[in-house]
Parts: C-alpha cells; sequence; structure tokens
C-alpha cells in the first residue's frame, strides 16, 4: 500500500515538474491576445479555437476574453473568434512574428455581423453546392445554380473583388492536393468568366488539403473538407 501511494505521488510530482519545465522554457513561442468589442472597445467573452497548421494535430478551444497557448514545433496556427451577436474573426498567427518576448501578440476585436445581403471586405462565402468530379476539376452541372447567384451578386456589386478558394481534403499526396485545388478555382473564375464577371475582379488561391474544417477520417468529413470559398477583398 505504501508503495503504491509512493508510485503516485511520484507520477504526480513528475507531472508538476513538466508543467513547470514547460512554462519556463524559454525556447517555447506563445500566441497571446484579448478580444475586445470594436464599438466600445471593452473586453467580450468569446470562444477562440486554434489548431496547428498544416494538420491540424494540435487543438484546443478557450472560453473567455483573452486567450494564451504555445506555438509547439515552429508551427502556424489558425485561430477562430466566435461570440453570439458579433461576425467571426479569423486569423492566422505566425511565430516568425514573436517579439523579444518571444509573445505572439494579436489583439481581435469583433464587429456587428454583416446585414443581410451586405458584404464586407473579410467576409467569407462557402460554396456548399459547388461540386467537382472526384479528383477533377470539371465542374459538375448540379453546381452552376450556386455559380450563377455568385455571379448575380458579383453583377450587383460592380466595384466587388474577390478570392476564389480552393479546398480538398487531406488524404493522398500533398503537392498534388494543392495542385487540384488550384485548377478547380481555375475552373470556377472561368465559369464566371463566361458569364460575363471581368477576369481582373477574380484572385485565386489554393490550399490543397492543408485547412481541413473536420479530422474526422469519414465520408461526410472528407466531403465537408473539399470545397471552394470565396473571400470578398473589395466592395
Amino acid at each position: 500500500m505504501a508503495l503504491r501511494i509512493c508510485i503516485v505521488l511520484l507520477f504526480a510530482l513528475c507531472g508538476t515538474l513538466n508543467l513547470l519545465a514547460q512554462e519556463n522554457d524559454t525556447t517555447i513561442i506563445y500566441a497571446e491576445g484579448k478580444i475586445i468589442n470594436a464599438l466600445t472597445k471593452e473586453p467580450l467573452t468569446a470562444r477562440i479555437t486554434y489548431q496547428s497548421l498544416p494538420y491540424g494535430n494540435k487543438i484546443g478551444v478557450i472560453n473567455n476574453s483573452s486567450y494564451t497557448f504555445p506555438m509547439f514545433d515552429n508551427e502556424k496556427y489558425a485561430i477562430t473568434v466566435e461570440a453570439a451577436g458579433f461576425a467571426p474573426a479569423k486569423y492566422m498567427l505566425d511565430p516568425a512574428e514573436a517579439n523579444a518576448s518571444r509573445r505572439v501578440v494579436k489583439d481581435i476585436a469583433l464587429g456587428d455581423p454583416p446585414k443581410e445581403h451586405q458584404h464586407n471586405a473579410g467576409q467569407v462565402l462557402r460554396l456548399t453546392n459547388v461540386i467537382f468530379e472526384v479528383g477533377k476539376s470539371k465542374i459538375d452541372p448540379e453546381s452552376f445554380e450556386e455559380l450563377d447567384v455568385l455571379m448575380k451578386m458579383m453583377n450587383e456589386n460592380p466595384t466587388m473583388i474577390v478570392q476564389l478558394e480552393g479546398h480538398t481534403d487531406y488524404l493522398g499526396n500533398a503537392k498534388e492536393n494543392l495542385r487540384l485545388s488550384q485548377q478547380r478555382v481555375e475552373s470556377v473564375k472561368e465559369y464566371l468568366v463566361e458569364k460575363g464577371i471581368n477576369r481582373s475582379r477574380l484572385k485565386t488561391k489554393a490550399f490543397g488539403g492543408a485547412q481541413p474544417l473536420s479530422r474526422d477520417n469519414t465520408p461526410e468529413a472528407h466531403r465537408l473538407n473539399r470545397r471552394v470559398e470565396v473571400r470578398i477583398l473589395q466592395n
């Protein structure tokens, strides 16, 4: 019995020492920041989700008006901040931007959500019904209806410039996924150009499988990860 108690105490002590060592490790870079109301500048409690890039193998969730987390292995991190009644915010934090105290400081201000039919710079729209043939960049005819909605939106906002962002699932070869995602957004771009949208208003960017929405190994999750998003650059 005494031996068992000693072993338990030893494990607890080791855990405490490891935690203290981590906190005192001067080689680790930390991300930190405050969440505020963009209008009042007051602290705002939000749900803060972060994950390492490109594979999301390190994730965490914080519910607070501020955040701090370690950025292990010199990896970049994606951070999403959400609060009821406010537009969500998404950022990428880069350890290369750490200050002399090895801190990447990013305060995040949340503003009011866009009004219906109002499209602001920075807003990201997900084209949930844009479908491609498996492993190819050919657009399925079922996608035309949603692409025509995008075309109509751009015609109604003649100064709008967007960036078409292509994503695949994370299965398979990373370089091939990147190539395929680029080909797919180029297909979407060409469709819109053929419909009369000026080519100069359409930028493209490919991410391959580096930014999955889900890490679940299911057909539904993989389908969710294969997507095209529209980022409004100017309106």
